[in-house]
């Protein structure tokens, strides 16, 4: 089972909160479906929280009564999924002295059998250009570096390794990365760095948009599994810190 969902978030009145605000929100909203942060060494989570037009200055972000904020969750298990599935926030949301109304959830669910089945087993017409949009920092573990680039192959590997962790087919391993290394270009980006707090420092990501290319040649098979690879992002968020608001993407041309 996967499950994204959303929700919409409205101030009752002007807050301001810490930068770091989303690690209390994403405590919060595990602790509410009953989910420990933190145990697992492939998160099984992704999140993103308060996602629209808020103000950034000093150590504080200023929220608007009145305006509308979009809060994600992704399930990448069947546990989690159904945790998220079954989450009531209620009408009301408090946090931090801030209290937001909720409001339009929207929930997406599917299995690994069923993407797996429609974007490869039953080999659709291949699609050959991807353009996402990342909607929170995206950064990738490079030893002791973090680079917060759009790197083709960073991508893929990332929603690969977070499927063959989870799903019940396996797609590859290191050579598959490598394919994909020869097979997959950056076509164009719009992309500028931004912050993410955390509770001690913050990370560097990479925001906006990517089109990422299959190269005309390659194989119609591999272009399907890169289709699969990137619709499964929408759930498992990309790169680093998804569990804690990092990584959040959609799909903006492709299909589930």
């Amino acid at each position: 089972m996967l499950i994204r969902a959303s929700w919409q978030l409205t101030p009752v009145e002007p807050i301001s909160l810490p930068r770091a605000y989303g690690l209390e929100l994403v405590k919060m909203v595990h602790e509410k479906m009953g989910l420990r942060l933190g145990d697992e060494a492939v998160p099984s989570t992704s999140f993103a929280g308060l996602l629209g037009q808020a103000q950034y200055g000093g150590d504080f972000v200023r929220f608007d009564a009145g305006e509308r904020y979009q809060m994600m969750l992704g399930g990448l298990c069947a546990e989690s999924s159904q945790r998220i599935l079954n989450l009531d926030l209620g009408e009301k949301l408090a946090f931090l002295g801030a209290t937001f109304a909720v409001a339009d959830p929207v929930q997406v669910v599917t299995s690994y059998e069923q993407l797996y089945t429609e974007q490869v087993a039953q080999e659709p017409e291949a699609l050959r250009e991807f353009s996402l949009q990342f909607l929170t920092p995206t950064a990738f573990s490079q030893q002791r570096l973090h680079l917060p680039l759009p790197v083709p192959t960073l991508m893929l590997r990332s929603w690969l390794e977070r499927w063959n962790h989870f799903a019940p087919v396996f797609l590859g391993g290191d050579e598959l990365v490598q394919y994909f290394g020869e097979a997959i270009a950056l076509k164009r980006h719009q992309i500028r760095t931004r912050t993410h707090s955390l509770h001690r420092g913050y990370l560097n990501g990479f925001v906006g948009d990517v089109t990422i290319q299959v190269l005309t040649r390659t194989d119609p098979l591999l272009a399907n599994v890169a289709h699969l690879l990137v619709n499964y992002s929408q759930f498992a968020g990309t790169g680093m810190k998804t569990r804690l608001g990092m990584g959040k993407v959609v799909v903006l041309n492709a299909d589930g």
